[in-house]
């Protein structure tokens, strides 16, 4: 007798539910989450297991590579798809993991990608350095508002960057408020050798695969960002075209269409938020060295405004992106910005 499982995650514990062929529950309990008790639990039923399927929550790593490595055949769930009947008065843990499991058993269930175990460090890495950016950039825009507010002054960011204790003092009289200043030159020095630490290990790390060395001739992508694309993207076969890719950049629109109408819009959070960033952040860089994509974000710009602008300059340098790893050929700006 084949058995199908459904595991529902949480912080601290999970739910396991087994059924059979034909839908009956013949194992449910809730267990701490270790992984030696979940393999005991499923020790008796092994050899009948077809497949386990596991929730893609934020902390999925420990148990999908735990079960693979003892053998079981597992399936990463993507949650924002799978959607029970509205109609349901009742529904708990038990429940959603036997839903898992019976959309396994139907073959319905809509999978996540498991992102091979061996690459997910370095990925987390570059995941990190992102994380960094985000703080300098912040600091970087508080010290300025800060200047601005008490002296009328604008500083670019790059005369942010070189600012030291006497530039401050001279900027700012009060010792407070040049105090306050200090602290985010602080910050932003340290922040500034750890972006640089872990670029450092990144690349000492991380090799290019043949599909995505040809992204280093689209305008705006350098070394960063293309292994980050690369780590981000996993196997590009995976995705069915060039619309789903662009979908998982978070690069198109979230709208539900009625008659011409909206009746509404879809989870525009649903995708790769690494992959986003990084197609913007290209966007940005490809508007200041070519032409073309300069003329395209103007006209664009135009037409709505700058972050309506960027975002489809990013879109055409995703869909773009996809055929130059899918067909490993060089970026072609006519084709893309036609």
């Amino acid at each position: 007798m084949e058995v199908y499982g459904g595991i529902d995650l949480h912080s601290n514990n999970n739910v396991v539910v087994l059924l059979d062929e034909e839908d009956r529950i013949i194992y449910r309990k809730r267990l701490p989450n270790d992984l030696k008790a979940v393999l005991q639990e499923l020790s008796p039923y092994r050899n009948r297991i077809v497949g386990l399927v596991v929730e893609s929550t934020y902390n999925w790593y420990w148990l999908v590579d735990g079960l693979m490595d003892a053998g079981y055949a597992l399936h990463l769930a993507n949650t924002a798809a799978i959607k029970q009947y509205e109609g349901l008065k009742y529904t708990d843990d038990n429940s959603d993991a036997a839903w898992l499991a019976k959309l396994l058993r139907l073959d319905l269930l809509p999978e996540g990608y498991i992102y091979p175990k061996h690459e997910r460090a370095v990925r987390d890495l570059l995941r990190k350095r992102m994380q960094l950016v985000h703080q300098k950039v912040s600091n970087i825009l508080s010290i300025q508002n800060l200047v601005a507010r008490n002296t009328g002054m604008g500083l670019s960011a790059n005369r942010v960057k070189r600012l030291d204790d006497a530039d401050v003092d001279a900027l700012l009289p009060d010792c407070d408020l040049a105090l306050a200043v200090k602290a985010n030159v602080s910050v932003l020095t340290c922040l500034r050798q750890q972006i640089g630490q872990l670029e450092r290990a990144v690349k000492g790390r991380a090799k290019m695969k043949p599909p995505f060395t040809y992204l280093q001739t689209v305008d705006g992508i350098g070394l960063i960002l293309s292994l980050t694309i690369m780590l981000e993207t996993g196997d590009v076969r995976r995705f069915a075209g060039v619309g789903n890719f662009a979908s998982y950049c978070r690069c198109v629109d979230s709208k539900k269409l009625s008659n011409g109408k909206r009746k509404g819009e879809g989870n525009r959070k649903c995708g790769n938020k690494y992959l986003a960033w990084a197609f913007v952040e290209a966007a940005h860089f490809a508007i200041r060295n070519n032409g073309k994509i300069m003329r395209f974000y103007q006209r664009k710009q135009a037409r709505t405004n700058k972050i309506v602008a960027i975002k489809a300059t990013a879109h055409k340098l995703a869909r773009a992106c996809y055929y130059i790893m899918r067909d490993q050929v060089d970026f072609d700006v006519n084709k893309a910005f036609a």
